[in-house]
């Protein structure tokens, strides 16, 4: 019980210490990333994304965005390199983005090991692990002089990895590890890290006829609604719904502000692990 007093909390306007702080948040333009972004800014930090594409609700944020490739190394150390020269230093790093091709995606949730060729694999680790290795490296310097923290959002996949996407779920594993290694790594010199795993979360890839979950369906024979609503059945959540893209970003937000956590994995799924 006195694990979520900090949270409830922070719905009722608790200081989180992020005024003034700078943040970098990867994957910033719509979903988990955009929420962040928007929780970030309202605690007073500032902020800059890095995304493919610059959505307008992101547009309407004030947060700066970069538009790089973070699936390719220069994207990575370009976003770093903008980021500091705009902030000055690097205070929070958020490495959001992870999503990447949806049919592949799908392929990982319907096809066995031995069908997946070795671009689906590479598809899913330079988005969800490489991407957040590279940045981090590029940024350590800057967040070790600041004391800073960096927040990978993970998946509840990670413990969960034969439900599919396989490649995805595999990638989000590593990037778990990554996260405990950097805290091992850096927690002497004060730089924390912290993973953050959602489960379902209301984004397009759950609500969009078009997105992950929707083909998924039709790869089934079945419509978007109803694949949907039998999935979440199936998962079991305790709650019995999924998680807003705001109750994602709230956890996240709250791991990067000043605390002691180093090295955990925080969990937003609604009760849908059972033994994590």
């Amino acid at each position: 019980m006195l694990g979520i007093v900090p949270l409830l909390c922070y719905g009722r306007g608790m200081d989180l210490s992020l005024a003034g702080k700078t943040a970098v948040v990867t994957g910033g333009s719509k979903g988990v990333g955009l929420a962040v972004v928007r929780a970030l800014l309202a605690e007073g930090a500032r902020v800059v994304t890095g995304s493919r594409t610059v959505t307008p609700e992101l547009a309407q944020t004030a947060a700066v965005p970069v538009t790089v490739d973070l699936a390719t190394a220069r994207g990575a150390a370009e976003l770093v390199e903008r980021a500091r020269a705009h902030l000055g230093g690097i205070d929070l790093l958020i490495n959001n983005v992870g999503v990447g091709d949806p049919e592949r995606l799908v392929d990982g949730a319907v096809r066995p090991v031995a069908e997946l060729p070795d671009a689906d694999w590479t598809d899913a680790f330079e988005l969800t692990f490489y991407s957040a290795l590279r940045v981090s490296r590029a940024a350590l310097p800057s967040l070790v002089e600041r004391r800073g923290v960096i927040v990978n959002v993970s998946s509840a996949g990670a413990h969960a990895v034969t439900a599919g996407p396989v490649t995805y779920n595999v990638a989000k594993a590593a990037l778990n590890a990554l996260t405990k290694v950097i805290a091992e790594q850096y927690g002497g010199q004060g730089v924390r890290a912290i993973t953050v795993s959602p489960g379902p979360v209301s984004t397009a890839v759950w609500t969009d006829p078009d997105g992950f979950i929707g083909r998924v369906g039709r790869r089934q024979g079945l419509d978007h609604e109803t694949f949907a609503a039998q999935l979440q059945q199936s998962l079991g959540a305790s709650t019995g719904r999924i998680s807003t893209p705001d109750e994602v970003a709230r956890l996240v937000v709250f791991a990067a502000a000043p605390n002691n956590i180093n090295g955990a994995e925080l969990i937003v799924d609604g009760g849908l692990l059972k033994h994590a």
